[in-house]
């Protein structure tokens, strides 16, 4: 029960009355604190707001400068066209969802399509891959695929997965180019180990190599064929010291030598000055080569094509960025370019 202030003692109605002042300064207070707390919470939102539109803006820009689709010339007799293209394991315990099995079969028939648009007589592949888990798989749905409905074509670096890792094979048109020999070493320590971890002991890494005689022109060369590490860079660039220090001989030797695939590095990185320290040309890929399999464009090309020795290229590198049968066959773009025979 509360005690009317009439019945107060003097002491009482003195508490009374300071809690009263104590009260109505804590309002004031709170009322002249308002305006600066919204004041600095509009300030916050208003620099959210500029941040989020900057990256949008950045986002836009980006996606338009690494998009285009350059029109692809026909393939000519008088010319060599090299291309590379990473179509991405298909994880076979996996029934459905992103690079499942039945994802694989949404995507069979564009990527052969686009296999058939390169005109390539030489394509290497990366990530070419049926991956069954921890046991290596002797199976290639994409590898056999391709071969059974190109029979124009052959696969070099490749063979029974327990001898030679098949993942990055190198497929060349038959009536034109004849295999001399073919290789492969891993971005290790231990690079003459088959599947041996990289350097810091993540999953293994490769390049593979075939060696070819053009029977049109009886000129013979070599094509080296990686695909590095994407999440460590030091990985990537103790790769590119590895790949390097392999190449540097038949460089020396005067051979022909193309250096194509994924090379998760863009022009200019440290990792491709390594390689053009020993006498390797990249050709200036531009634009995307990557997309997220949403056809976003958002940085500059990481699959490339470099080459040493007496390959001239004709023209500028082509990036086919479009659908098939409107399908994204992978989650890259195929590289071609078309060099003097």
């Amino acid at each position: 029960m509360k005690t009317p202030p009439e019945q107060m003692t003097q002491p009482a109605l003195h508490g009374l009355s300071v809690a009263r002042s104590h009260n109505s300064w804590r309002g004031a207070g709170f009322l002249n604190v308002m305006p600066h707390v919204w004041c600095m919470v509009r300030r916050i939102l208003k620099s959210l707001l500029i941040l989020t539109l900057g990256v949008f803006v950045i986002g836009c820009t980006q996606i338009l400068r690494n998009s285009g689709t350059p029109a692809l010339p026909p393939a000519s007799p008088e010319a060599l066209r090299m291309a590379t293209y990473n179509v991405h394991y298909i994880v076979v315990p996996r029934a459905e969802g992103p690079w499942s099995m039945a994802d694989w079969e949404r995507r069979k028939g564009p990527l052969d399509m686009a296999f058939k648009a390169l005109e390539a007589d030489v394509i290497g592949f990366q990530e070419m891959e049926s991956f069954a888990g921890s046991a290596i798989s002797l199976d290639n749905l994409a590898l056999d695929w391709l071969l059974s409905n190109n029979p124009n074509y052959g696969a070099a670096a490749a063979g029974d997965p327990r001898a030679f890792p098949s993942t990055q094979p190198i497929l060349y048109r038959r009536d034109r180019l004849q295999m001399l020999g073919q290789g492969w070493f891993f971005f290790s320590e231990t690079p003459d180990v088959l599947y041996a971890r990289t350097f810091n002991g993540s999953y293994p890494a490769f390049a593979s190599w075939a060696e070819f005689r053009d029977m049109r022109s009886d000129r013979v060369f070599r094509v080296v064929n990686v695909h590095t590490d994407f999440s460590s860079r030091s990985n990537r660039l103790q790769s590119a010291e590895l790949i390097a220090e392999r190449i540097k001989p038949w460089i020396e030797a005067g051979e022909t030598l193309y250096v194509i695939g994924d090379m998760n590095a863009r022009l200019g990185a440290r990792k491709l000055a390594i390689m053009e320290d020993v006498g390797v040309t990249f050709t200036p890929v531009k634009g995307a080569t990557f997309h997220f399999n949403r056809g976003l464009n958002l940085f500059g090309a990481i699959d490339h094509i470099g080459y040493a020795g007496p390959a001239q290229p004709l023209g500028a590198p082509v990036v086919l960025r479009q659908k098939f049968d409107g399908e994204w066959p992978t989650d890259h773009y195929p590289v071609v370019v078309d060099f003097a025979p």
